[in-house]
C-alpha cells in the first residue's frame, strides 16, 4: 500500500484532517507531517491576542498520523475491502513546547503492539527546529464492519 493510498483512506477531511504527508511507513513505525496554517479557525479564540495550537489538536494530529495511518497500513493485507471503524481508546501525553500558527510539525510513531484490533503506539511530535513539542502513548481500536454495522 502506498502512502497516497493510506492518505486517501483516512476517514477525515478538512477542517479536521491533521495529516499533510507521510514520509516513512513500515509495520513498526510511521513518520508524517502537518502544517498548522495561520487561517485555522481555532486560532481566533485560543488564545485571544496570543494564538497557540490547543493540546487536544496536537494529540489528534499524533493520533491521525501515529495510530490511524499506521493502522490502515497494518490492515493492508486484510481480505476485507469494506471500511474499518476507528475508535480512540486512550492517551497519555506530555506537552513541552507550544505550536504557533504557521508551524509545520513532524510526528514519529512506533508500534508497541497491534493485536485483537487494538493498536498502541509511542508517539513524539517535533517542530521545524527538531525540538520536541509533545510525546506520549496513544491507543485505538480498529473494527472491520460489514453492511454498515
Amino acid at each position: 500500500m502506498t502512502k497516497s493510498e493510506i492518505l486517501a483512506r483516512l476517514p477525515y477531511d478538512k477542517p479536521f484532517r491533521f495529516v499533510d504527508e507521510l514520509q516513512h511507513i513500515t509495520e513498526e513505525r510511521v513518520e508524517g507531517t502537518f502544517t498548522f496554517n495561520e487561517g485555522l479557525d481555532f486560532y481566533q479564540g485560543h488564545f485571544k491576542d496570543f494564538p497557540v495550537t490547543p493540546g487536544v489538536l496536537l494529540t489528534e494530529c499524533c493520533a491521525q498520523i501515529g495510530l490511524v495511518c499506521l493502522g490502515i497500513y497494518l490492515l493492508k493485507d486484510s481480505k476485507n475491502d469494506f471500511p474499518s471503524r476507528i475508535a480512540f481508546s486512550s492517551s497519555e501525553m506530555e506537552f513541552v513546547l507550544p505550536v504557533f500558527p504557521g508551524e509545520t510539525v513532524t510526528v514519529y510513531s512506533e508500534k508497541v503492539y497491534f493485536r485483537f484490533g487494538k493498536l498502541k503506539c509511542k508517539v513524539q511530535m517535533v517542530n521545524q527546529k527538531g525540538q520536541q513539542v509533545c510525546k506520549g502513548v496513544l491507543a485505538g481500536m480498529f473494527k472491520t464492519v460489514k453492511d454498515g454495522n
